[in-house]
């Protein structure tokens, strides 16, 4: 019916329709596309790097697609399959398992490796050995990390380079994770990025951004990669990117959360063990490592460099509050892609080997971690007001700033001189908001979808069998709106003020209890506190508990209201006030009876109420 009206409106409106047809289907002028071909970014700094001598001769029969170009192109998913099939076919070390598909059917491929050639998690843990999961191309324009796993797995079996790595560790290995974004393949695909000369696209076929996605798993992508994790234990895990922003001399930047947030204990291992070994691992290859760089004041570092803490979202956010030790990299994009993707290869070449030699020091800090339960939890992070920054010499590219003729504002452009100024470090260690920690969760039954996705990260759960009291707080949102546009497939709620009673609740069979005292305890809060930016109800998963359903005549309720200030002379004075001061009230006879309404028992008493319970005790 709905396609016939609008049908129907089209037809109507000639021009409209013609109009929708036109923005949907031409093309963009030729003389654009030239322009697009333009050469837009800053100078290229010269590189000569030692990593060179990783690029194999062109006749070597294991040369990648990638070597195959000099690293300026990257192969597409079925080319980058295929070869893939071919090296596990001649290397027993390796096996190639489909983790899951996404929409469009394509297999997110990992491969395995390791020296027995497990094939399974189980066979994986047998080995004794530590294990890191690297995944590249969560954003498939950022794709500098698939060409270097290619390299290393070839290095590391057939290529007879860096055998001894795999005597000491486990490598997990996902070429490409973002698989259909990956094949929306262009030479447009990222306008600040310095190669490769056709590339993916940032977001899924459904315009959904996988790194958005760890704690609320809506795509095929995020679930099959979550229970990877959960299934492989992996002890150390890299996301590889390309950066976004401004120009400066580092080539390989990457970070983590400092001791403040969820995993102290790790955290201070990579502080300690992890980054030293990497970074003196890239200078000596000729590459200049540097820490995760976003600038504090837009593409003016001299303004600051932000230091952040995320929410579960993010990678090394979910990893933090899951106890999982996560580094996120990020490439300069800025930087040719032969670079870069050597760069990649001697970062992961040197994780695996700052792991197998920390590899007891990480295991401590990694149960340290996972055993902690502390007794309130930060739930979101900002700069303190009284913070005082720390100073670093920050290798920058000089850069003047000119009014730009086309937007009519400054605009910042780089000369390609290197320079190093002091740049202050303002760090977003200060929890904004904290929750206590409760006994635990309890979801009704009638909300699965909650419970489904929690079981999908690996928390504990139990399913109660028949209807059972629980002494909880229940939380209500008398203040709670919806953003103005969608993000990320969701209308985001915005919580507002909260007002809590503690009841003792009867929950119906099928409800599920989830403790805290648990080691993905942490995660478990920051889903379900309604005040966590990642929280199931900001995603809007209770949208409608926001809704009414129910409401009255005012025929019907008029004489009630009277027979309510008859019977009630506080009740009255409270509403004679109310009229005094509040005029728009008194002036809207509805919002009048309305008023009366909500003290009635007509009125719905779960309007509003968030319908997980926080358990104080059991």
């Amino acid at each position: 019916m709905w396609v016939g009206r609008i049908i129907l409106v089209l037809a109507q409106l000639p021009f409209l329709a013609a109009t929708v047809v036109a923005a949907t289907s031409v093309s963009p002028p030729r003389a654009y596309e030239e322009a697009a071909r333009t050469s837009v970014l800053p100078p290229i700094q010269p590189w000569d790097g030692a990593s060179r001598s990783l690029v194999v001769a062109a006749d070597d029969p294991w040369i990648t697609p990638s070597e195959r170009t000099n690293l300026t192109q990257t192969p597409r998913y079925d080319e980058t399959v295929a070869w893939l099939r071919r090296l596990v076919d001649a290397a027993p070390e390796l096996h190639m398992v489909s983790l899951g598909q996404s929409h469009e059917g394509r297999d997110v491929w990992m491969v395995i490796a390791s020296r027995e050639g497990a094939q399974t998690a189980a066979q994986l843990a047998l080995t004794g050995r530590p294990t890191l999961l690297a995944q590249a191309g969560i954003h498939a324009g950022e794709i500098d990390g698939k060409d270097a796993g290619l390299m290393l797995l070839r290095d590391m079996t057939v290529g007879q380079r860096e055998t001894s790595l795999l005597d000491q560790t486990n490598f997990l290995f996902v070429p490409i994770f973002n698989v259909d974004g990956h094949e929306r393949f262009s030479a447009y695909g990222r306008v600040n990025q310095r190669g490769p000369a056709e590339l993916g696209w940032r977001t899924n076929r459904r315009n959904l951004n996988l790194n958005r996605d760890y704690s609320k798993l809506d795509t095929p992508e995020m679930q099959a990669m979550v229970r990877a994790i959960r299934e492989y234990e992996p002890d150390l895990y890299l996301d590889l990117h390309v950066t976004d922003g401004v120009d400066y001399q580092y080539d390989i930047t990457y970070g983590y959360h400092g001791d403040h947030a969820w995993s102290p204990n790790i955290s201070r291992w990579l502080d300690e063990h992890y980054r030293p070994t990497v970074d003196r691992a890239l200078t000596d290859q000729g590459h200049v490592p540097g820490p995760l760089i976003f600038g504090v004041n837009g593409r003016d570092i001299s303004a600051g460099i932000y230091d952040w803490t995320g929410s579960p979202r993010f990678s090394n956010s979910y990893g933090d509050a899951r106890h999982l030790p996560t580094v996120l990299l990020e490439n300069h994009s800025l930087k040719p892609y032969d670079q870069r993707v050597l760069g990649t290869y001697v970062f992961l070449r040197a994780s695996m080997r700052s792991l197998a030699k920390y590899h007891a020091d990480l295991t401590k800090a990694t149960s340290a971690d996972q055993s902690r339960r502390p007794r309130e939890l930060a739930l979101s992070w900002q700069t303190a007001p009284d913070l005082v920054p720390e100073t670093i010499a920050f290798r920058g590219i000089e850069s003047r700033t000119e009014l730009s003729p086309v937007s009519g504002a400054p605009v910042v452009r780089w000369t390609g001189r290197p320079v190093t100024i002091q740049a202050p470090v303002v760090t977003s260690d200060h929890a904004t908001t904290r929750a206590n920690r409760p006994s635990g969760y309890v979801v009704p039954a009638s909300w699965p979808l909650v419970a489904e996705r929690m079981a999908i990260h690996g928390i504990v759960m139990e399913q109660v069998t028949e209807a059972r009291a629980f002494d909880v707080e229940v939380i209500r949102l008398p203040e709670a709106s919806l953003d103005d546009a969608p993000f990320e497939g969701h209308a985001r709620v915005t919580p507002g003020a909260l007002a809590v009673t503690r009841e003792d609740r009867t929950y119906p069979a099928g409800s599920w209890f989830i403790s805290c005292d648990q080691p993905l305890g942490d995660l478990a809060m920051l889903l379900l506190e309604p005040e966590s930016p990642d929280s199931f109800l900001q995603w809007g998963f209770f949208l409608e508990i926001l809704q009414r359903t129910e409401y009255f005549e005012a025929y019907a309720l008029e004489p009630m209201a009277q027979a309510m200030l008859d019977s009630d002379p506080k009740l009255a004075v409270e509403f004679q006030q109310k009229l005094l001061n509040d005029s728009a009230f008194a002036g809207n006879a509805r919002a009048r009876l309305e008023w009366f309404y909500e003290r009635t028992p007509y009125y719905d008493q779960e309007y509003r109420v968030y319908p997980v319970g926080r358990v104080m005790s059991r």
